[in-house]
């Protein structure tokens, strides 16, 4: 799977030596010379990470991230400031920015920030498709495994769930049981480590 970085400049200079070292460096890079434009055009694939100019004509960079934050993206965002706009990047990364580098920048630094930004695309990415695996095997689950499924994980005994749900005890380890093999875990401990990473 390629992991593309994002550039979001209305600098053509800046965007395109950034682009060029990039993929001189073999990482894939996509470019915009405006805020609108990138919202325009498609969303990125994860794994991603947007670079993104604090300052632009028209919809400016922080304008930008605001708007990705209430369309609920997960792209990671590095700001590229200037030394005034400091204030602003640390601002951002209180909201969720991933990080900011300072212009002028240098190539090393920004390559190392932009690869930790493109891995935590990529484990966010298998942390989503594992929440929805979870999610899925969640909604195999009738009702009485449901119930069955919350009481033990109130670490309730057979015996006391039988009585709570007024069943009888063969029935709730047969529920039990179905529980365990349709969550794909061994025992209910396995099965509280599932859902809390949920």
């Amino acid at each position: 799977m390629t992991a593309t970085v994002c550039i979001v400049d209305d600098d053509e200079a800046v965007r395109d030596s950034l682009a060029f070292y990039l993929r001189m460096q073999g990482i894939a890079t996509r470019v915009w010379e405006t805020a609108e434009a990138f919202l325009a055009d498609a969303p990125p694939a994860p794994p991603a990470c947007l670079l993104l100019d604090i300052r632009m004509g028209g919809m400016n960079g922080l304008e930008l991230f605001d708007t990705l934050i209430a369309r609920g993206s997960g792209l990671p965002v590095i700001f590229l400031t200037g030394h005034a706009d400091v204030p602003m990047a640390v601002s951002a990364l209180k909201k969720g920015a991933f990080d900011f580098i300072e212009k002028p920048y240098d190539e090393t630094g920004i390559l190392q920030r932009l690869q930790a930004a493109l891995e935590y695309s990529l484990q966010r990415q298998d942390l989503d498709a594992s929440r929805a695996t979870v999610a899925a095997r969640l909604k195999t689950l009738s009702e009485r495994e449901r119930q069955v499924m919350d009481l033990l994980l109130q670490g309730k005994m057979n015996k006391v769930i039988a009585a709570d749900l007024g069943i009888a005890i063969r029935t709730v380890e047969m529920h039990r049981g179905r529980v365990l093999e349709k969550m794909g875990v061994r025992s209910a401990v396995e099965l509280a480590q599932l859902l809390a990473a949920k």
